[in-house]
């Protein structure tokens, strides 16, 4: 039975391995960190983290997360070690809350290997503490038991790990901090919540054996999870507790279906946030498909999820697949995780007993092991193969239903493009795809107006086929994926409402930028040189000034007589060539306050090359999302914690389908 501690109360463990779960509305850190007796930390090789996920005994997420595992092995931990703390505490630096009382209650769970749920505790009564102890693990006379504590600190990890004895608490502090920006940098948006109505309700289908079958569920606790199929309808909840919504720093803020409105400013004309965004919940979808007879699969349909348009039904069912699929995988890893530590552990035994090291007794104990390993293994494998081929058929169905905005450019929507009326929800920016699932894409939706900017990453990259080693067949690779995402933004806006400034110093993108530059849609020809970087961001740098001045003023009218009020993407190739430190400066700002003003920012360049500005520029790389122009597993999701691998969204070789739709937003502008 589980214990459901409260502030204080503690619980015995009768088990050496085991798995911390938490689960919280936000993306959080976690942390454990090993103590003596009086409950002090000796040295930062006592704490694991995201930059030193592994310790004696213990392993942490590598990144910020909603939902975390973290592994402990009581056995395995130092015999000076007499407690283990849980830690948790909120990203620093990023777009995220930064004290607990502003998210949902976070909810931590002890668990055993085989999922069964031994203590619970939901930390209630949080409100200023950015940085929790959430639970002690410790052991009296030779016995180990779990205490909920629940004591926060406002002043964060440092103060934290100060109170708790460690000499480097804030270098270590800062260090923590670091590892959790660069993981964030190179992090997908979250997928939107599932509503309440069950916009992606399945037909049950029969579970795998072992722990966790359910897989991750992002808006329940990870308690006592009855194994179930991404297509088993609603994931579990804490009972009693509100359903959190996960979100991610650096990402829009909202990217469920269900959306907040935006607050407008006092005269202001000017108005970045999204048009579609509503403040009551979206209908659900219209019935278009009979019901599956029973003991069948659902016959997939497009646009099944809820939304107030088929575009806006799209994006959901959209995000809805990402979601089954990172819940179906991590459900196999996780079974496949038990089956491994099981066969271990009954090896273990075996070998344990001398009477059972030779002979034939304990060569059957070990192939009965193996054996069961085997079984588990299959009938998890037999789970996740029927839930990728029901997944498969949606996609097959979902992908050319897509509009423009969400469409690859092989799509034949493109053939019948005209310039849109409306900003779209969201655009595409690539594929993601799993290993154990490489047959799916999962368009990689971002929502409109960009809130990060983009940097396509020219430099050497993880690609598996080891292609494209050369320095300029990746820069010339990386200005093309560039061009096509510029042509992409271009095409679905409405005529005249985005502007594309480009900056190429030494002039190295001129054949890649030739379709932007003969169609006649940038706002001017690229810039060259030292004096053409100056020029356009000075005058893009004080565009964001006016605006922000006018906004936050509430004397929008007040702009000049025909000041463009549209969205300006700055396109900057071959960084940081022609660049002096004014100017530098100059882009760090944009990166910053830009996109809250409608001034986005595209790099295309070579970290490596760019590091002789040293770490000036480290916060410039973390506030962009990272692409690259080759398939490379660089990005990670803030849900499960999967690298998923990105494929970019490129034109086929030999298609004159951007030519086209250049042409065709050009003659718009022109009538506009």
């Amino acid at each position: 039975m589980t214990a459901e501690l409260v502030r204080g109360q503690n619980h015995p463990l009768s088990q050496a391995r085991l798995e911390i779960r938490v689960s919280a509305g936000t993306p959080i850190v976690a942390a454990a960190a090993l103590s003596d007796e009086t409950g002090r930390i000796h040295g930062v090789e006592w704490v694991a983290h995201p930059g030193a996920p592994t310790q004696p005994g213990l392993e942490v997420s590598r990144q910020a997360a909603a939902d975390h595992r973290l592994a402990v092995d009581l056995d395995a931990l130092p015999e000076a070690v007499h407690r283990v703390g849980v830690l948790l505490a909120l990203p620093v630096g990023g777009a995220g809350p930064v004290r607990f009382g502003a998210v949902a209650a976070p909810f931590v769970a002890v668990t055993g290997l085989d999922g069964g749920e031994i203590a619970s505790y939901t930390l209630t009564g949080l409100d200023a503490e950015s940085a929790v102890v959430a639970l002690e693990l410790y052991r009296r006379q030779g016995a180990w038991k779990v205490r909920a504590v629940g004591q926060g600190y406002a002043g964060g990890l440092a103060e934290l790990l100060s109170d708790q004895g460690l000499p480097e608490a804030r270098q270590l502090a800062g260090s923590i901090d670091e590892a959790v920006a660069q993981g964030l940098a190179r992090s997908v948006q979250a997928p939107p919540p599932r509503t309440a109505d069950g916009d992606r309700s399945r037909q049950t289908a029969t579970p795998a054996l072992g722990p966790d079958q359910g897989g991750t569920a992002p808006q329940g606790a990870p308690g006592p999870v009855p194994p179930t199929s991404p297509y088993g309808g609603q994931p579990p909840g804490v009972p009693g507790q509100p359903t959190p919504q996960p979100t991610y720093p650096g990402t829009a803020p909202d990217p469920s279906a269900v959306t907040q409105p935006s607050v407008p400013t006092a005269g202001s004309p000017i108005d970045y946030s999204h048009p579609h965004r509503q403040n009551t919940a979206p209908p659900p979808p219209p019935p278009t498909a009979p019901p599956a007879a029973p003991g069948q699969p659902a016959q997939p349909v497009a646009g099944d999820a809820t939304g107030w348009s088929m575009e806006e039904r799209l994006y959901n069912q959209v995000w809805g697949m990402f979601e089954d699929l990172a819940r179906t995988t991590a459900a196999y890893r996780s079974a496949v995780d038990f089956a491994e530590s099981r066969m271990d552990k009954e090896l273990e035994q075996v070998l344990s007993d001398p009477r059972s090291r030779i002979g034939g007794q304990g060569d059957a104990a070990r192939e009965a092991a193996r054996a069961r390993h085997a079984q588990l293994v299959a009938q998890a494998r037999e789970a996740l193969d029927r839930d990728i081929a029901q997944l498969t058929a949606e996609a097959d169905v979902v992908e050319p239903a897509l509009p423009p905005a969400y469409a690859r450019w092989d799509n034949p929507v493109w053939h019948a493009y005209r310039p849109p009326m409306e900003i779209p929800m969201a655009l595409r920016l690539g594929d993601l795809h799993l290993p154990e699932a490489d047959r799916i894409r999962i368009p990689m939706l971002v929502r409109l107006p960009l809130e990060r900017g983009l940097w396509i990453d020219s430099g050497h990259t993880g690609s598996s086929d080891g292609s494209f080693t050369d320095s300029h067949a990746m820069g010339r690779l990386a200005m093309e994926t560039a061009v096509a995402h510029a042509a992409r933004l271009l095409a679905v806006y409405p005529a005249g409402e985005f502007t594309v400034h480009v900056i190429d110093p030494a002039g190295s993108g001129a054949q890649p930028l030739a379709p932007l530059v003969r169609s006649g849609v940038l706002a001017a020809p690229p810039a060259l040189g030292a004096a053409g970087v100056a020029d356009v961001l000075g005058r893009l740098t004080q565009r964001v000034d006016l605006v922000q001045m006018a906004v936050r003023g509430g004397a929008a009218d007040s702009l000049p007589p025909g000041f463009d009020t549209s969205q300006q993407l700055l396109i900057v190739n071959d960084f940081p060539h022609g660049f002096d430190d004014r100017a530098v400066n100059q882009l760090r700002y944009l990166a910053d306050e830009g996109p809250a003003f409608g001034v986005h920012l595209m790099m295309v360049a070579d970290r490596e090359e760019s590091s002789g500005y040293g770490p000036l520029l480290d916060p410039l790389w973390r506030s962009l999302l990272r692409l690259t122009p080759v398939s490379d597993d660089h990005l990670a999701d803030p849900w499960v914690g999967h690298a998923w691998t990105y494929e970019p969204s490129l034109v086929p070789p030999g298609s004159q389908v951007l030519q086209q739709v250049l042409a065709r937003v050009a003659a718009a502008r022109t009538k506009y």
